[in-house]
């Protein structure tokens, strides 16, 4: 006798172990596995460029691991789930959620659509520690400020699941007769500047799993302070692969939970917990990507500037830290952390430009671009968001670069044109002598930009722009 057959709809958990959907949908009957790419619903959220590069490598990898099985399509997923029901008869669909509000909508219209149908639509979370409904104040609104969230809401809140084994017999229904592949989908550009990006990672569940492994071998204990040096290798760089769900944040918490208690240990669990804090954000404010959550910064005199806003996404502003990062961006498609913040404020203060830009370049560039991170930590380094940084905190690109890259590691590895500019001149070159200049083959506004705004001058000029919103409700 026949199994029934029941689709489990792969999204944001391209991985086959801890997938609770995947698991469900095994137990029920022989599983179609589909990937559709939606070109229909994103609007604006449709994935960007570097995002688009890393989705080609991970459904390979999906792909090499379900025996060539995986049945991909395009389009409006509501059709494409009907079209396959009524093909093959299948019984359910099953899926684990996202939490991107396009997505919300898009699915709560597919279980609509799938009821009506007399088809099963069954979604769990595959993706978060904890659900944003389920930490909540004492007065059941959401909480705005990340360390009671964290402290009180979630480390009080039920622990995370345990993590699930991949499924021992995983029945596959192969239907790689509809003719579209990968290939199909035109997620690597034409013009192949991607190539750059492939020294720098290795993408798929095994190489998740791996990368977790060497990180809590070799650096967690180092975390606490390690990561703040971009040069070291103190950071799991684990995020585009929580993204794309080639590992699960269960996955994670538990390995994390067998090792000995240590402040890097519980610094490391919080940045967990600050993705589920945007994440959180984003379910209970869907306006994060476009709105600020401080309304008086809908007054904030933001200036436009496209010739300056280039010279920052292109890292050539003339302070060496900030190129540094923005050009690790492009190289790689990813920044360290500390670089993040410095960058971030360096635009919103020091250049006064909506972070809004920024917002964008990062989705563009970014292989771990997720749009609750990515809202939440802009609107926390503009100053706007909730918990956000004090609007006067402006980091120092120079003082920045010289605590945290004291010998210059990182930064001379992305600005090679002052590898021979001495230390104590490599975060201002425009304080060196012409001698040491000259010796080092530096010449400002030549081969390396002068600096496109003073640092002392913009942030005062980004105080009294403060200043002129501060007691606006």
């Amino acid at each position: 006798m026949s199994k029934d057959i029941v689709i489990h709809w792969f999204r944001q958990d391209l991985r086959l172990a801890d997938n609770p959907s995947l698991s469900a949908a095994v137990k029920q009957g022989t599983v179609l596995p589909v990937y559709i790419f939606d070109n229909k619903n994103s609007g604006e959220n449709q994935l960007g460029a570097a995002s688009r590069w890393w989705l080609y490598y991970s459904l390979s990898a999906l792909d090499e691991s379900l025996n060539n099985k995986l049945c991909i399509q395009i389009g409006d997923p509501k059709k494409v789930l009907i079209d396959l029901i009524e093909e093959h008869n299948v019984k359910a669909v099953y899926w684990n959620r996202c939490y991107e509000p396009w997505q919300i909508d898009r699915d709560k219209q597919i279980k609509k659509v799938m009821q009506a149908h007399n088809t099963e639509a069954n979604s769990f979370n595959g993706s978060l520690l904890w659900e944003p409904w389920e930490v909540l104040k004492q007065d059941g609104t959401p909480y705005k400020v990340f360390t009671p969230y964290y402290r009180k809401g979630c480390l009080n809140a039920d622990p995370p699941r345990d993590p699930l084994s991949k499924p021992k017999k995983l029945e596959l229904f192969d239907n790689n007769d509809s003719g579209i592949t990968i290939e199909d989908l035109n997620l690597l550009p034409k013009i192949r500047w991607d190539l750059q990006l492939e020294p720098h990672w290795k993408i798929g569940e095994k190489p998740a799993q791996h990368k977790l492994k060497k990180f809590l071998k070799n650096a967690i204990n180092n975390y606490k302070e390690g990561r703040n040096f971009p040069a070291k290798a103190y950071t799991s760089r684990l995020s585009p692969h929580l993204h794309f769900g080639e590992i699960s944040p269960n996955q994670i918490w538990h390995a994390t939970k067998s090792m000995e208690n240590s402040d890097s240990l519980d610094h490391f669990q919080s940045e967990l917990g600050w993705r589920e804090f945007s994440h959180n954000l984003l379910y209970h404010f869907p306006e994060l990507p476009h709105k600020n959550l401080q309304p008086k910064f809908d007054e904030f005199p933001w200036v436009e500037d496209l010739e300056i806003l280039k010279q920052w996404q292109q890292g050539q502003t003339g302070y060496p830290l900030i190129d540094a990062g923005m050009r690790e961006l492009w190289q790689t498609g990813y920044m360290h952390n500390r670089v993040r913040m410095v960058v971030g404020s360096f635009l919103v203060k020091n250049l006064l430009l909506h972070w809004h830009n920024g917002e964008r370049w990062f989705w563009d560039c970014l292989v771990d671009a997720d749009l609750a991170n990515n809202s939440a930590s802009w609107q926390w380094v503009a100053g706007c968001g909730a918990d956000a940084a004090p609007y006067f905190r402006i980091f120092n690109p120079v003082t920045q670069g010289q605590k945290f890259d004291p010998d210059g590691v990182y930064t001379r590895n992305f600005v090679p044109e002052l590898k021979n500019l001495p230390d104590k001149y490599l975060f201002s070159p425009w304080e060196a002598p012409n001698d040491v200049l000259l010796e080092a083959g530096v010449k400002l506004g030549e081969n390396y930009p002068a600096p496109i705004v003073e640092i002392k001058n913009s942030r005062e000029r980004a105080l009294e722009a403060y200043q002129s919103i501060k007691n606006t409700k």
